[in-house]
């Protein structure tokens, strides 16, 4: 797995020393993000993210564009016990992604793109509400910080589309595939069979310069 993102940075270093008319932009979307966490069954909840890239041609047809993003991500998790009670989780992870993608124009302004993905987590938590069928007075809800439970860098691969306008509007699906088991097993409080891989699917409406 190291040597793909270190191949992906020198293709990167490469490029930004022979690319001819780079260009710059920004970008924002939705996210719906989950997380394959094994046996713990967890849904998807909506984000967001927002980041900036640049774009460096290596002909008509084939560019590199690394992105710098910030993600918003997470899963939510719902446990209920007949005639007691139910506990609701929604667990957020955001991170600072760097993917490098490799684009290919299919026709003028429509891509195909598909790169590496590093990630560093920034913050984990979970806010948990607690509500009991019986009584209502003990409903509870708290937030709990969990960042010691995770690893700090993410290492995923990424798959999508975009369709880019001769105004410099462009448009962008992605799916993010996380490699990594998240989940930090040196912890003691962490079993050796948890997991944590996050599932990111993200619509990106973005300006080139």
């Amino acid at each position: 797995m190291k040597k793909l993102f270190l191949t992906a940075a020198a293709v990167f270093a490469l490029t930004a020393v022979n690319a001819q008319d780079i260009t710059f932009g920004a970008k924002a979307g939705v996210n719906l993000a989950n997380a394959d966490a094994g046996d713990f069954d967890t849904d998807a909840v909506t984000s967001f993210h927002i980041g900036v890239t640049a774009e460096l041609p290596i002909s008509d047809k084939f560019s590199v564009q690394p992105e710098l993003l910030y993600s918003f991500q997470g899963a939510s998790n719902t446990t209920t016990v007949a005639e007691f009670g139910k506990t609701e989780n929604l667990f957020k992870t955001n991170f600072i992604n760097l993917p490098v993608m490799a684009k290919y124009y299919v026709t003028e302004g429509l891509s195909l793109e598909a790169g590496p993905q590093i990630g560093f987590l920034i913050k984990a938590e979970v806010e948990s509400d607690i509500t009991d069928f019986n009584d209502s007075s003990n409903n509870v809800s708290s937030t709990t910080d969990l960042k010691d439970y995770y690893k700090s860098i993410d290492f995923g691969f990424n798959i999508g589309a975009g369709y880019k306008l001769e105004s410099g509007l462009n448009f962008a699906l992605r799916y993010n595939l996380g490699l990594s088991n998240l989940s930090d097993t040196d912890h003691e409080d962490v079993s050796d069979d948890s997991e944590w891989k996050n599932r990111v699917l993200q619509l990106s409406v973005g300006y080139t310069f």
